[in-house]
């Protein structure tokens, strides 16, 4: 089931969640193999992957007895362009902020060497 954005970031807030997500990134793992590479228990890692799941930024398949994981990449995708929009206008208040001192006779070039330099 996948939501928006904001429920993703809001779920990627767990330092937990973060780790498996970095984990996952790697390749598909069980629940297991998760739990060797955090440190929290295999039901704990099982209620972490819910709630990623929920979010829709993993799924899960059948592997014999075992259940595998993976990321979703086109959830994983919206997220990005979430963050990519949130950086995009951060650098656009910037550059406001910086012609508008510039435009009071506070700012010099170097202000527009930095935007560049940031993007």
């Amino acid at each position: 089931m996948a939501t928006n954005g904001s429920d993703a970031l809001a779920v990627l807030g767990d330092a937990t969640r973060r780790a498996i997500v970095e984990r996952l990134a790697e390749q598909p793992a069980s629940v297991g193999e998760l739990a060797s590479v955090v440190p929290v228990s295999r039901p704990a890692v099982s209620q972490h992957l819910k709630v990623l799941r929920e979010a829709g930024l993993v799924s899960e398949r059948a592997v014999g007895t075992r259940r595998v994981y993976r990321l979703e990449p086109l959830a994983l995708a919206a997220l990005r362009d979430q963050i990519d929009t949130f950086w995009r206008r951060a650098l656009e208040s910037y550059d406001e902020a910086a012609a508008a001192a510039a435009g009071a006779g506070a700012g010099d070039a170097r202000d527009e060497r930095d935007v560049e330099e940031i993007r």
